[in-house]
């Protein structure tokens, strides 16, 4: 079994594309604490909160190519994800700076991640995607549903070259912990 972390479908393409290298957690509405508990994991995706309002308007052309990757019925795992940097945000007021790093809007980033459950730290994870060689398509199970950050994947895949190289990110990182930490 290979750990899943659930993340916006527009973020995966994001991430696939270059767009993005980080992600904002806080955990799901039964964790205390988001935790990462793998450093390699795959890229489950979902679309509850990708409407086109929480993304910024340069962005946005990604929802059409997300949109097939959730459905009712199954899921494509497109990408994974190897853990550079996962970084505590101390600064809130800061978060702002580190907007070119993700695709999300201001107001969206506020409401969804600094907002809600707001006695739960965000953290920012750093990350290296990597595309799978053969996207996965999975039959959705009553087991990948729910409130939660990590779904257990049954599945081994191939991963390709990473988009971004480790000196990059490492740099990538730096900035982060500069604004936020």
């Amino acid at each position: 079994m290979i750990p899943a972390l659930k993340e916006w479908s527009a973020a995966v393409h994001a991430l696939l594309d270059g767009r993005q290298t980080v992600l904002l957690r806080k955990g799901g509405i039964h964790e205390k604490r988001f935790a990462v508990t793998a450093s390699r994991f795959l890229l489950f995706p979902t679309v509850a909160h990708s409407h086109a309002e929480r993304v910024r308007a340069e962005h946005r052309d990604l929802l059409d190519a997300a949109a097939g990757d959730s459905t009712d019925d199954a899921i494509t795992i497109r990408a994974g994800a190897n853990v550079v940097a996962a970084i505590d945000v101390v600064h809130p007021h800061a978060i702002e700076t580190i907007a070119p790093l993700h695709i999300w809007t201001s107001e969206s980033v506020r409401a969804d991640r600094l907002d809600f459950r707001p006695k739960h730290r965000l953290t920012v994870l750093v990350v290296q995607a990597c595309p799978l060689v053969e996207p996965l398509r999975l039959v959705r199970a009553p087991e990948y549903g729910g409130c939660k950050s990590w779904v257990p994947l049954p599945v081994d895949p191939v991963w390709a070259t990473p988009v971004h190289d480790d000196d990059y990110l490492r740099d990538v990182a730096a900035t982060v912990r500069r604004a936020v930490a």
